[in-house]
């Protein structure tokens, strides 16, 4: 048997209605059904989970890269959205922005978007997601801190 190196709780209360809570190591956390699935919505709900997942395992793969390649990150920020319909399957898109400071080369530079593919292949969240069909998109942008767009 494996070693467990985490643990969640997870308490609900109620029905559909009602909500619940998730505790692990690091993370406390109210869960709910969403409104639109008929529930109260007065907490994250399962796709937020999974998202915030994917999203935290791409930016941790991706920092870890540009540490590697001794980059010079000024900031890292992305946003990433979901889009599930009957028509579509689930899809996430990930908008990271690197800022490199302004003396940053060309070479540098182009480390950095090659990053942005390489931690897509090296999420192990993401890899598990498309293994179950989930399609995932990077859309990186790369600036130097002045402001410029690359």
């Amino acid at each position: 048997m494996a070693d467990v190196n985490q643990s969640l709780k997870i308490v609900w209360n109620g029905n559909t209605k009602g909500n619940g809570s998730i505790k692990a190591n690091n993370i406390e956390t109210r869960i709910a059904i969403s409104q639109s699935s008929g529930g109260s919505g007065e907490g994250t709900s399962p796709k937020e989970l999974l998202v915030s997942s994917a999203a935290a395992c791409y930016t941790m793969t991706l920092v870890a890269i540009l540490e590697s390649r001794n980059l010079p990150v000024v900031q890292l920020s992305m946003d990433s959205e979901v889009t599930n319909s009957k028509e579509e399957e689930l899809k996430i898109v990930h908008h990271p922005r690197i800022t490199l400071s302004t003396d940053a080369t060309e070479e540098q530079i182009q480390l950095a978007n090659r990053a942005f593919m390489s931690a897509d292949k090296g999420c192990a969240i993401g890899k598990m997601l498309k293994k179950a069909d989930v399609q995932i998109d990077i859309a990186g942008e790369v600036s130097l801190q002045s402001g410029e767009e690359i």
